[in-house]
């Protein structure tokens, strides 16, 4: 690149800028302080950077204020934009404007249905970068809405990642390319889920293999076409074909993390809880046969959610909360408070960022855990749940948290 034509590109950048501010776009540069320029050294350097100089000034781009002393008048005190679009044309630069209005026609066909992607672009328009990129995302951005919608639109139903992704684009890697796009369809909000990776896959229903429903406890098991009975240490079922469960259970619990569930099943107290493994964030169809379980059983069953105490761990039990909810019961926290933890545990505990307490907090409440939210504000702490050694809720305590 020309030391003209950097010099011309900053100048351009100085009054985009401006622009975005609603300043004077009509920047300039005083040329004693330009690197690019004092620089030169040859005749033959010089002779170059004036002729561009000049080819942008008879294109209307900018204008040149020189020194009239300097015998051939040639010596350049200052660069000013006299027209930001005629720079940018000059330069064969698309402004952020142009691009910006193609992002939005790229994506009109989904915002009616994510409203996030007006957010999306109202950050483009003020040069910001939402997953360090601009407008020029705005495909991938489309791609992501189309795999979501698909997804949405069979939620009863799980797919395998690379599947899905040959069937959507022919590229069997191409959804896992456009995951920082989905974590913000999923989450419905610029900022970061907190969830991982597989968690927002999950979260429209997709696996990297199939995963059964693990469910351990005692009772039955009702199927679309058979009934069977709980068996230790867990049984694990298609989540499509769970119908309903019969238990002499005294409470349920759901737990997020794997390890946690393995160790919570050989719990000495275990045999009085229905378990089930989320497998992390909850897809469409685990969320459909948790709720056809709940439906099942009695209104008046404690339901529990052990998971992550950081903003993952919450969004996941917000989550669990509503498809409860909908099905007549009220999830209760379990080991999520910082109020109910070993002291032990606590004090060794990591301390999440602000915004990321803030988040915490939210989510907490859309739970319906105000207390647990509030414990949160009084000592925040960040812990996953693998720290904890399993216990089974008191449920005659009516102690929660």
């Amino acid at each position: 690149m020309s030391a003209a034509r950097q010099l011309l590109e900053r100048l351009l950048r100085r009054a985009e800028s401006a622009r975005l501010r609603g300043a004077d776009e009509h920047v300039s540069l005083p040329m004693g302080g330009a690197a690019e320029y004092l620089a030169l050294r040859s005749l033959d350097e010089l002779e170059i950077f004036h002729g561009e100089i000049a080819l942008a000034e008879h294109d209307g781009a900018i204008t040149a204020q020189r020194e009239g002393r300097s015998g051939d008048g040639s010596k350049l005190l200052r660069l000013a934009v006299a027209d930001t679009c005629a720079l940018a044309r000059h330069l064969h630069i698309e402004l952020l404007d142009d691009r910006v209005a193609q992002a939005e026609r790229t994506l009109e066909p989904w915002r009616a249905r994510f409203p996030v992607l007006d957010e999306v672009i109202a950050a483009w328009r003020a040069n910001r970068k939402p997953r360090g990129t601009g407008p020029e995302a705005a495909g991938e951005l489309a791609d992501a809405a189309r795999a979501v919608a698909a997804r949405l639109d069979d939620a009863g139903h799980e797919r395998i990642l690379r599947r899905e992704s040959v069937r959507l684009f022919g590229d069997s890697k191409q959804l896992e390319k456009l995951t920082p796009w989905l974590d913000i369809l999923v989450a419905g909000e610029l900022a970061a889920s907190g969830l991982s990776k597989e968690e927002v896959w999950s979260a429209i229903g997709l696996r990297r293999e199939p995963q059964p429903m693990l469910l351990a406890g005692i009772g039955s098991v009702e199927l679309a076409d058979a009934t069977l009975p709980l068996v230790r240490p867990y049984l694990g079922l298609p989540v499509e074909s769970v119908r309903a469960v019969a238990t002499a259970a005294r409470c349920v619990l759901t737990v997020e993390n794997l390890a946690s569930f393995h160790d919570a099943t050989r719990s000495p107290d275990a045999a009085s809880t229905l378990l089930l493994y989320t497998g992390g964030m909850p897809s469409p169809a685990w969320r459909d046969a948790y709720a056809r379980l709940l439906a099942s059983l009695p209104t008046a069953l404690p339901v529990y959610h052990w998971g992550d105490i950081d903003e993952g761990g919450f969004r996941i039990a917000a989550v669990l909360a509503a498809t409860a909810r909908d099905a007549g019961h009220v999830l209760q926290p379990w080991l999520m408070s910082p109020a109910t933890l070993p002291a032990r545990v606590a004090d060794a505990a990591d301390m999440p960022a602000p915004a990321a307490l803030a988040a915490m907090q939210r989510w907490a409440t859309r739970s319906g855990w105000p207390q647990v939210a509030e414990a949160l504000a009084r000592r925040p702490l960040r812990l996953e749940q693998e720290t904890l050694d399993p216990a089974m809720p008191p449920v005659d305590s009516g102690r929660v948290g």
